[in-house]
């Protein structure tokens, strides 16, 4: 569907970094911040370390920062698989971001074998937090019928939804899905949008 329809089609390694960015306003003192200020003085190593011990215990914070320096090379060789290993324990424990990070190398087979049914799954676990990329993502899968069934209506829901936190991208992928829909179908997607909560971090 050229000219219609996008996505934010960046590189693994740019929406891993969007985890650090959510990270820096995660409210968590200590050893998380000193490991966040090593990484942002680029002290890979330092932070490595200390990012790795919060980590083993559980954080999914520092389990979601571990996945990006393995998927960016920083302080650690980089190594696709270590990424997808560390975003999923994040992911597995309700970090949308990492839900995020991991659809996304779903979507592009970076670590994992390509899968448009698994990057559909991670980014609705995503998308149902309120995360505005997963959203678009979710909607860009529906309008394409990419590894969930082609529905207009449940594209231009998840368009809206993010619309609405302000991503442009999503303002125009849900112009173009209006396009192809009836004004019926365009009022349930409203009311399906208006209707939605966000659900807890799972």
């Amino acid at each position: 569907m050229p000219n219609l329809i996008s996505s934010h089609s960046v590189p693994a390694t740019l929406a891993a970094s969007v985890i650090l960015v959510a990270l820096a306003g995660a409210v968590i003192a200590g050893p998380f911040e000193d490991a966040s200020a090593a990484y942002n003085s680029q002290d890979y190593a330092t932070a490595y370390r200390l990012f790795r011990t919060l980590a083993d215990s559980g954080n999914v914070y520092a389990q979601g920062a571990i996945g990006v320096m393995y998927a960016k090379g920083q302080g650690v060789p980089r190594n696709d698989a270590e990424a997808v290993k560390w975003y999923r324990l994040a992911a597995d424990g309700g970090n949308a971001e990492s839900q995020l990070a991991l659809a996304r190398m779903y979507e592009t087979g970076r670590g994992v074998s390509q899968s448009d049914v698994e990057a559909a799954t991670w980014y609705r676990r995503a998308a149902d937090q309120g995360e505005s990329w997963a959203q678009t993502n979710l909607g860009v899968k529906y309008a394409r019928g990419q590894g969930v069934p082609q529905d207009y209506v449940a594209a231009y829901m998840w368009f809206d939804l993010s619309a609405a936190q302000g991503d442009q991208v999503a303002v125009s992928n849900r112009d173009a899905a209006a396009r192809r829909m009836t004004a019926a179908q365009i009022a349930e997607a409203q009311k399906l949008a208006h209707e939605w909560k966000p659900k807890p971090e799972r």
